[in-house]
């Protein structure tokens, strides 16, 4: 599935078997929620975190906001039964832990799809390891159904001996890997967490690059840190009056038979006018979303 507009600046990980932290998302501005079943739900406890998560779907009162359910691998004794409940959840999507190949998006598809999975419901991939890395490009076009990327850096680092540095350098060679085969395939992708949750400077350095870099927000793992996410990955009012301006001015010369022209001093032709209605798009979008 190609990505849409949707606001997608922040996408908050909540635990499954924790009901109250479930009602407390209704209230978050979070661009979207990721119910999770995996890394934040102890063994003994995942049957009872998939009720939950399904309860608190079907109790609705979430608003416009996005919601994942994080399953477990189909190579664990819990990932069929999550994604058979997951699949009638009522979730926008499904994410897969740890993908590293085409195949583990269409098994998992498979049992979806015999569950009652509607066409709308979208899987997303973390992408958390070096051959998930390596196999970017066949993951991200293993399916129709896919609909997004969400790096898993905490643990890439690990298998990587990377250190956790504020330029990230070591992991770039991995986020830009992963950022083309979205790109290439039209899916949304996600920058991963930021773990010093004292270290604001660090995490809004990790904003801004990922925003540059392209992503279109951010998993993060406490609820303070939304805000300063939800600003670093919105477009800002500057942004927009000039996007708008690009548009106008550009829609006035084609009348006129001219393929190009300047705004501000600086040449606008078509690539640009698609980037500015991207802008425009996306600023109505968290508009409405806001609203």
């Amino acid at each position: 599935m190609a990505a849409t507009a949707r606001p997608r600046r922040s996408v908050l990980y909540m635990p499954g078997s924790n009901a109250r932290a479930l009602e407390k998302g209704r209230t978050l501005p979070a661009d979207g929620l990721i119910l999770d079943l995996e890394d934040a739900v102890a063994p003994d406890a995942k049957g009872t975190a998939r009720a939950t998560i399904k309860q608190a779907i079907a109790a609705a009162g979430y608003g416009g906001r996005e919601l994942v359910v994080r399953t477990n691998g189909l190579n664990t004794p819990w990932g069929y039964d999550d994604l058979v409940m997951a699949a009638s959840s009522g979730a926008d999507a499904v994410l897969l832990p740890k993908v590293e190949s085409a195949d583990m998006v269409r098994q998992a598809e498979v049992v979806l799809r015999a569950n009652g999975s509607p066409d709308s419901q979208t899987i997303w991939c973390m992408m958390e390891t070096p051959l998930g890395m390596l196999n970017a490009k066949e993951i991200a076009g293993a399916s129709p159904k896919l609909g997004g990327l969400v790096m898993g850096t905490s643990d890439l680092a690990k298998d990587l001996h990377a250190a956790h540095t504020r330029d990230r350098l070591p992991m770039i060679t991995s986020l830009g890997l992963c950022l083309l085969a979205a790109r290439a395939y039209g899916l949304a992708i996600l920058d991963g967490v930021h773990l010093d949750l004292n270290d604001d400077e660090g995490f809004a350095a990790s904003c801004r690059q990922g925003r540059e870099l392209g992503f279109d927000g951010k998993t993060l793992i406490h609820p303070k840190t939304i805000a300063a996410c939800n600003e670093a990955f919105a477009p800002d009012p500057d942004e927009i009056a000039f996007a708008h301006r690009i548009i106008d001015a550009h829609a006035a010369a084609s009348a006129e038979g001219k393929g190009v022209v300047l705004v501000d001093g600086k040449l606008v032709e078509n690539l640009h006018v698609e980037n500015a209605k991207r802008v425009v798009a996306m600023a109505a979008a968290i508009l409405a979303l806001e609203g």
